[in-house]
């Protein structure tokens, strides 16, 4: 499908260029269609590429779909890197945390998309299994590794940070998933209300110290 001088040029500029057209537009294709209506072609189209540059540089349209997630993502792994996380004390810190998760999976195009998504394993179980590798479970890991920092500091005391996550997460999010998922708009006195449990929960059962709520 392409000569060896063809995939050694892959990260000059210009390809990196093309590189972020194409998962740009499959980003778009994918969550707005979902992925058994996002054809290939059209992608190229959009991007201004050939259909042969998007299988150099992914292979196929699993890959590219897994790069699209991953994309999406990375503006909420970026939330939990210790460079860009606000300062304040633990409890501002973890409250920051979990405005900005909230607010990733709140927007209409996620959740347009998990419905899609979820419809769609339905038909093809490797789907969703793409979807979650490259997306919840990276960000897992990056929250969990921030937790490991906060533990090595001597600010929490736990000792499985994955699980910990998913305690976190899934007190933040409450019943919300599924109220979006069968249409119920989005209450923010609500969310507000339940990630501030969550942070008062998670901080009574990990920190060291008492968090201060001011």
């Amino acid at each position: 499908m392409s000569t060896a001088a063809e995939k050694r040029s892959i990260g000059r500029p210009a390809d990196q260029a093309k590189r972020e057209a194409i998962l740009a537009a499959a980003a778009r294709s994918f969550f707005e269609k979902g992925f058994a209506a996002t054809s290939i072609e059209q992608i190229a189209a959009d991007a201004g590429v050939s259909k042969v540059t998007i299988y150099n540089h992914f292979g196929d349209k699993q890959a590219l779909f897994a790069a699209s997630v991953d994309r999406e993502c990375a503006t909420m792994r970026s939330s939990l890197e210790l460079t860009s996380l606000p300062t304040g004390s633990l409890r501002q810190r973890l409250t920051a945390i979990a405005e900005a998760m909230v607010a990733f999976l709140t927007r209409d195009e996620m959740v347009q998309f998990d419905r899609r998504i979820a419809a769609e394993t339905e038909r093809d179980p490797t789907i969703g299994e793409a979807f979650l590798e490259a997306g919840p479970y990276r960000m897992r890991t990056a929250f969990a590794g921030l937790l490991d920092t906060m533990v090595a500091s001597g600010e929490l005391a736990i000792d499985d940070t994955a699980l910990a996550v998913e305690q976190f997460v899934s007190m933040c999010k409450g019943m919300g998933d599924l109220e979006r998922r069968f249409g119920r708009p989005v209450d923010p006195e609500l969310e507000r209300r339940r990630i501030e449990g969550a942070v008062d929960v998670f901080c009574r059962a990990y920190a060291v110290e008492e968090c201060d709520r001011k």
